[in-house]
């Protein structure tokens, strides 16, 4: 689907702003004179970012129906695509896609990680009822075999490479959505057998974070779900060296799909000692791995890049 000469395409993103990619998503495509906008279910505490919160009953589930479906009546006239993300719809799946077929709307899926890692193919058959589905990364892709693959993009402005520190003791950033997902205990132990000061990131807004990213020396990630996330992507946008586990397989098939090296330490609960040592003791390792992973990013995320492919993927719609 794609826009007409006498307007634009309008697209509605909803209903959560996870990790703030929906915004993201939403502010590229208006750069690009797409009729997008964000509507949310309740407005997070680390990414508040939306044009429309629905705010709401916190209990209820009739009242909290009831304020879902007012909201789809206004969206269904000013709305061609409906854009979902982590496995939610506005009104009950059952409802939701038999309404929008009647309609003539377009749909997507889009599927952020944890909403389909570990789950059954009967357990994710509902993404089929969409037009297209999306993941993040060819890690992902085990999971929804026929998703479209669209990396997380970010808005790279914002991201300036800080001078290489000269500080004895690097510093490690880890910051841990879950500790017990992160592998932050094997993070912890593992800093306190190295020559090196730990800085554990939690629970601040956005802004605030980024800040002590920053100031890293060395970023570690996670270590158990096999790629990397949003936090990863910031990191390398400020040429910072980035450790995480990653599967194999899917480090193959993104340099082939992308066409470069993914310039990540890749490290397990068991070899994270032996994977930060080389960084701990050479800076200009970590300069260069933390040059490569900025140019990665610019290369793999950023939103201009990745909103053409967007735009590709709902005109096959």
């Amino acid at each position: 689907m794609s826009s007409t000469p006498d307007r634009p395409l309008r697209v509605t993103h909803c209903p959560v702003n996870t990790a703030g990619v929906p915004w993201q998503n939403v502010q590229a495509l208006r750069r690009r004179g797409i009729d997008a906008r964000l509507v949310v279910f309740e407005r997070g505490t680390l990414h508040p970012e939306a044009d429309w919160s629905l705010d709401r009953p916190a209990t209820g589930f009739a009242r909290r129906q009831a304020v879902q479906w007012r909201a789809l009546l206004k969206l269904l006239p000013v709305t061609d695509v409906f854009h979902f993300y982590f496995g939610l719809t506005l009104v009950p799946k059952s409802l939701q896609f038999p309404i929008l077929r009647a309609l003539g709307k377009k749909s997507v899926y889009h599927f952020l990680g944890t909403d389909i890692r570990g789950k059954t193919p009967e357990q994710l058959a509902y993404g089929k009822r969409a037009d297209a589905q999306i993941v993040g990364s060819y890690d992902a892709i085990r999971w929804v075999p026929e998703a479209h693959v669209l990396p997380v993009g970010i808005d790279l402005a914002p991201y300036s490479p800080p001078p290489l520190s000269d500080r004895a003791r690097p510093l490690v950033v880890h910051a841990p959505s879950h500790r017990g997902k992160k592998g932050t205990e094997h993070v912890i132990a593992a800093c306190a057998g190295l020559p090196v000061d730990l800085k554990l990131v939690e629970g601040l807004h956005h802004e605030q974070a980024k800040k002590l990213y920053a100031e890293a020396d060395i970023v570690v990630d996670q270590l158990n779900a096999g790629w990397y996330g949003l936090f990863a992507i910031e990191s390398m946008a400020l040429g910072k060296p980035v450790v995480t586990f990653l599967h194999d397989e899917a480090v193959r098939r993104s340099e082939e799909a992308f066409g470069c090296r993914v310039p990540i330490v890749s490290a397990s609960a068991e070899t994270l000692v032996e994977r930060l040592r080389p960084l701990v003791e050479s800076a200009e390792l970590r300069r260069r791995i933390g040059a490569d992973s900025r140019a990665y990013v610019e290369r793999v995320h950023d939103v201009e890049r990745m909103t053409d492919r967007l735009l590709d993927i709902y005109a096959q719609l």
